[in-house]
């Protein structure tokens, strides 16, 4: 198995966030995916895709349609998408996805953080570059063949495709989301949720109480309301 293999194992060890934090997130997804390309999810394929992820994070339908319907109003203010780099303790690279209504706040939290746990906050493209941006569907593994499926969706985009037990589970680069997206629609494969990732090129070990100076710092920007991810190169 390949580095997104690896990858999606080691992230699934950990449960992202409780359910509140989870529709907090979905729903700055959902505003965001309105204000760019509108409220009909027809014609929206990012709203459509963030609609899949609701679903799959069993968010309730009235949910979805009330965030839908205040990202459509005029007076409902828009999120801005900021990436963070920097570094944790020890030299653990950290990439830091957040969604905020007021930056200024955002910056100050998240330079506070890394200042009160010895980590340094870096500039734009300081640790991005150890990274690679990658995008990631989740499938209905009914009637499909992982091993067909990848020579199939090779020249869409896809670099890797695997069985995991909640699906069968596709990686490609960034830019091409959009092409398997609509593969999959064409050909009727139903997808279970998506999303994009920034996968390590390579990690470091480090000892448990080194890994603990780590999670420290892990958890504070984890908690903060305005962060949606956060990636790191820690084995």
């Amino acid at each position: 198995m390949g580095r997104a293999f690896e990858f999606r194992k080691a992230r699934k060890l950990k449960r992202w966030g409780a359910m509140s934090k989870t529709f907090t997130r979905i729903g700055k997804e959902i505003v965001i995916a309105v204000k760019e390309g509108g409220p009909n999810p027809d014609s929206n394929s990012r709203l459509r895709a963030v609609i899949q992820n609701a679903k799959a994070a069993n968010m309730p339908k009235d949910n979805v349609e009330r965030a839908i319907k205040k990202a459509s109003d005029k007076n409902q203010g828009d999120f801005k998408e900021t990436l963070f780099e920097g570094y944790a303790p020890h030299g653990i690279a950290i990439l830091v996805e957040t969604a905020t209504d007021n930056n200024n706040r955002t910056v100050a939290n998240i330079r506070s953080y890394f200042n009160k746990c010895n980590g340094n906050l870096g500039t734009s493209g300081s640790v991005e570059f150890m990274f690679d941006h990658t995008c990631n569907f989740r499938l209905n593994k009914e009637g499909l063949d992982p091993e067909e499926l990848e020579l199939e969706l090779i020249d869409f985009g896809a670099e890797e495709v695997f069985d995991d037990e909640d699906g069968i589970m596709v990686y490609g680069g960034f830019a091409d989301f959009g092409s398997l997206q609509k593969y999959f629609e064409e050909n009727n494969i139903e997808i279970l949720s998506s999303g994009f990732d920034r996968i390590p090129q390579s990690t470091t070990e480090l000892s448990e109480e080194q890994q603990e100076d780590v999670n420290k710092l892990l958890e504070k920007i984890e908690d903060d309301d305005d962060v949606q991810n956060v990636f790191h190169n820690m084995a």
